[in-house]
């Protein structure tokens, strides 16, 4: 028989074994399943992380109006004005649009049959879900408009987004003076105003270490689980030698029952992850949600698993059993083992540095990184956890001394099976030392992708910025009453020119009442008609004439071709004292003329800028939702936002996210697997558990004995896991030019959790092992 027949025929033979070899073959066959299907499910997730990511980019683009600033298209039959008033509820952001039609011709926002009529919106189905729901009337007075239908899956990126279209008038008005209105002629990707940046070198390093990191624990769990079982296997094989196997057969059999436990661990993957798509539509992990189409494994990837899983199973059961004799009467196994070799086993985790120590200082002003090496070094890493933790535990238990009668059975239990210990928290050990480098990278780089938005929460905790032709006064009195508001400061902003169309030089005037005005600088006395000069201007040639006492200018000057509008002309006070400008302001951008209202002409006032500034009283939780929904009712296009000291790059945020949600699919995958294996572990020790019971061994004691062998191996690995993670996460720090510097609150904190995992597993294990600690557990047939 040639050695490929060889081959198929002793796997082949060893699948049947795995399903015809009684309740022994099955049990563990479906175990191995399991284990496998978990990380299989996880695999064909991450393969179809690329489709999730172009479905979301591609239904934004479709749905897409306007950026920043709007191009300039005249009103014609097949135009539309669209204003963006994105509100939150609680945090969760709203997605919101306000629609014009110029004419019958006009574009329809994508998602839904018709423009929106003045006083009628569009929502989705999630935001008519919220509207509905009872005690949600704040937010039933923000958005008053009737709600005529709801927004189809085609304008929504996620069936959690909450969305809005709202029909309007006048919104014409505002283009040229609010950036958030403007007029398109369709809406999609061609829409003006688009531009895409891709990621620099830091941001793509950390898209490829977060794949790497959150990856690599789902491999080392399908090898684990291959191996479910593998005590009582072997005596099984040692049957099939006293028959006339050699032990190259028995090792080819083994391999084939791990090959049949495999292709039904991606036959249940493939199920869960079908069960888990369709689930999707109602899950939502860090405001991101996924319809089920968007769950498409691509092909390649999803081939690549397919026969990536059950080769593996092969080869991990080869390897475990290069060491193991299997007799025709028995297996040796029990006797006492050689010890573990240290210096082979640290060639992994020295390998790793070696690839990753010529990168070391690039930053990201010094080209891409070999991507090739970064994710050869940081597996080896990571990887070189699972060969160096059963030497650390082999040392560790080896030298463990006496103790009370449970301690005494889990060290014991460690020194015969050290192997099998280090196995069950290998998972954990290689996710928790990846988070760690991952924690710290991220931390280090923080700051480059963090801007200071010169606001001091202390000040102001919310500005209201209301569009052009809203009474500043009035809206800030309106505010003031709202619930949860201590007290305001309303104030506008416009400037002057030396000429009302399209002038050379102008200089910035904000006006406010008294009060307003000394938030913003050291006023030495104020009174109604007063103007004052800030010590921050401009001191150039063109500034001082435009400061020249009893010069005419013309405020609010025009920058278009358009008919000129509500230019005023104005005469510069005679007496402009100097101010200094408060150091915490409320306007960080102030460098020109403060004046209260009465010292500008009366035309000027109605196309002031206006912002009212608001602190609120922290014992009222739903402060800020009071002052948005008032601000909803001063003016549709008032935009009520949250003043914070700092604010994030996106494609940063995006990634984090990213991290964050798989993260937490891992984590779902550590601890059922982790379930898994202890199941799998007690009930291979079923008998000796009966018969330790039978032999009077209180039920407290056998517990306690199972709760040390699940802690000592967690420490260990949690030790080296840690030692790991810092020294990768120095290493990446290096690489990127960030300060070397620890973050112990985020060390402490994945220890925790990976610590956390395994002292629920366990936890959720006890109702088993109760049930396996009797004594008619000994029965046999």
């Amino acid at each position: 028989m040639s050695g490929g027949r060889r081959w198929a025929g002793d796997l082949a033979m060893g699948a049947r074994f795995a399903f015809t070899g009684g309740r022994e073959g099955w049990i563990r066959a479906v175990l191995t399943a399991v284990g496998v299907g978990l990380g299989v499910a996880l695999l064909l997730l991450t393969a179809a992380v690329p489709d999730i990511l172009d479905a979301r980019h591609a239904k934004d683009d479709v749905r897409r109006d306007f950026s920043i600033t709007p191009a300039k298209i005249p009103a014609a039959d097949d135009t539309i004005v669209v204003a963006h008033v994105n509100t939150s509820w609680y945090g969760a952001d709203i997605r919101a649009r306000l629609v014009a039609p110029d004419g019958p011709h006009a574009p329809v926002p994508v998602g839904i049959d018709r423009v929106p009529a003045v006083g009628e919106m569009y929502v989705s189905p999630a935001l008519d879900k919220l509207l509905k729901a009872p005690g949600n009337g704040l937010l039933r007075e923000r958005l008053p408009a009737k709600v005529v239908g709801t927004i189809g899956e085609r304008g929504l990126i996620g069936p959690t987004e909450l969305a809005y279209y709202m029909g309007a008038k006048g919104l014409d008005r505002q283009i040229g003076h609010n950036p958030e209105v403007g007029r398109i002629k369709q809406f999609g990707n061609d829409a003006p105003g688009q531009s895409s940046e891709g990621l620099d070198p830091i941001l793509l390093l950390l898209v490829l270490l977060v794949f790497v990191v959150l990856l690599a624990p789902v491999g080392i769990f399908i090898a684990t689980a291959v191996r479910f079982g593998g005590e009582r296997r072997d005596q099984r094989l040692a049957a099939l030698r006293l028959v006339g196997c050699d032990g190259r057969m028995v090792r080819r059999i083994a391999a084939g029952e791990a090959l049949a436990g495999s292709v039904l661990g991606l036959v249940l993957g493939t199920g869960f992850f079908l069960v888990g798509s369709q689930a999707a539509a109602t899950i939502e992990l860090f405001d991101v949600s996924v319809y089920p189409d968007y769950l498409n494994p691509t092909p390649v990837l999803a081939v690549l698993v397919a026969l990536a899983v059950p080769t593996a199973a092969v080869l991990v059961t080869l390897f475990a059993l290069r060491r193991v004799v299997i007799e025709p009467l028995g297996v040796v196994r029990t006797a006492r083992p050689t010890r573990r070799r240290l210096w082979w086993r640290l060639l992994l985790p020295v390998g790793g540095l070696a690839m990753l120590v010529p990168m070391i200082g690039q930053g990201g002003d010094n080209g891409d990184f070999n991507q090739y090496l970064v994710i050869g070094g940081v597996l080896a890493l990571l990887v070189g956890i699972t060969a160096l933790l059963p030497w650390v535990v082999e040392r560790t238990v080896a030298r463990l001394g006496d103790g009370a009668v449970s301690w005494q059975l889990a060290v014991r239990r460690l020194q015969l099976s050290s192997g099998t210990a280090a196995r069950m928290v290998n998972g954990v050990a290689v996710a928790v030392a990846g988070a760690i480098a991952l924690q710290m990278l991220f931390a280090g780089v923080q700051s480059d992708y963090t801007k200071d938005t010169g606001q001091d929460p202390n000040r102001a905790q919310m500005e209201v910025d209301l569009p052009v032709g809203v009474q500043v006064a009035a809206a800030g009195a309106r505010l003031e009453r709202a619930k949860g508001v201590k007290s305001v400061a309303a104030l506008s902003q416009t400037e002057y020119g030396d000429k009302r169309l399209d002038p050379d030089n102008t200089i910035q005037v904000v006006v406010g009442d008294c009060a307003a005005l000394r938030e913003v600088a050291n006023l030495p006395s104020c009174r109604e008609g007063d103007a004052f000069l800030s010590a921050d201007w401009s001191d150039e040639p063109a500034a001082r004439k435009l400061l020249t006492p009893g010069r005419a200018v013309v405020v609010d000057p025009s920058y278009t071709d358009d008919t000129p509008g509500a230019e005023a002309a104005w005469t510069v006070p005679a007496k402009l004292p100097k101010v200094a400008t408060r150091k915490d302001s409320l306007n960080t951008g102030l460098s020109g003329i403060l004046v209260t209202p009465s010292a500008l002409p009366a035309k000027a006032l109605p196309n002031l800028r206006g912002s009212v500034y608001l602190r609120l009283d922290p014992a009222v939780p739903d402060a800020e939702e009071q002052v948005r929904t008032v601000a909803m009712g001063i003016a549709p296009l008032a935009y009520a936002w949250t003043w914070t000291a700092t604010t994030q790059d996106e494609k940063y945020g995006a990634i984090r996210t990213g991290l964050f949600v798989g993260a937490a699919a891992v984590l779902a995958l550590i601890g059922a697997s982790l379930l898994v294996s202890q199941l799998e572990q007690l009930r291979e020790r079923k008998r000796l558990l009966s018969a330790l019971i039978a032999f009077g061994t209180r039920r407290r004691t056998l517990t306690l004995s199972v709760l040390w062998q699940a802690a000592i191996p967690i420490a260990l690995g949690l030790l080296l896991a840690t030692a790991v993670g810092l020294t990768l996460g120095g290493v990446l720090m290096k690489m990127t030019a960030v300060p070397l510097r620890v973050d112990w609150a985020s060390v402490l904190a994945m220890t925790g959790v990976g610590a956390a995992i395994v002292l629920a597993v366990t936890l959720l294990s006890l109702p088993a092992l109760l049930r396996l600690m009797r004594p008619d557990g000994l029965r046999t047939e």
